[in-house]
């Protein structure tokens, strides 16, 4: 897996399908997204800080939905060492944090749309001509 890339799953509820389906989560330097499986709804965040903590987790509590708290296993793009990462997931924020050194990124809430094709295929053009 590249450094700085996470790729889980977390099984719930669906915000816009209300289906109980694999929430897709892949988290990049650049932006984390969150798709429903079943009906492709995604939830976009772009970054917003990167910083360093030793102690602690960076996260925002208050939530329009239930806080998803994950621990997916990644490459931390700052010590670059494979290990478990803290993910915190809400409806306006989304934030890891490396438990080896603490590089913390937070992102927030950028834009949402519903995916009109297969989220597993690598070439995907989501406007319907």
């Amino acid at each position: 897996m590249k450094t700085g890339f996470i790729y889980t799953k977390y099984k719930t509820d669906c915000y816009n399908c209300h289906a109980d389906a694999d929430q897709v989560i892949k988290v990049v330097p650049q932006q984390a997204q969150v798709i429903c499986s079943n009906c492709g709804a995604t939830r976009v965040f772009i970054p917003r800080i990167h910083e360093v903590e030793k102690t602690g987790a960076f996260t925002t509590p208050i939530s329009c939905y239930d806080v998803w708290s994950l621990e997916p296993t990644a490459e931390c793009r700052n010590c670059h060492t494979t290990g478990t990462h803290d993910l915190f997931v809400g409806c306006s924020h989304f934030t890891v944090r490396c438990r080896n050194c603490g590089f913390t990124q937070f992102y927030k809430f950028d834009l949402q749309y519903i995916g009109k094709c297969n989220i597993e295929e690598e070439i995907c053009d989501p406007v319907i001509r």
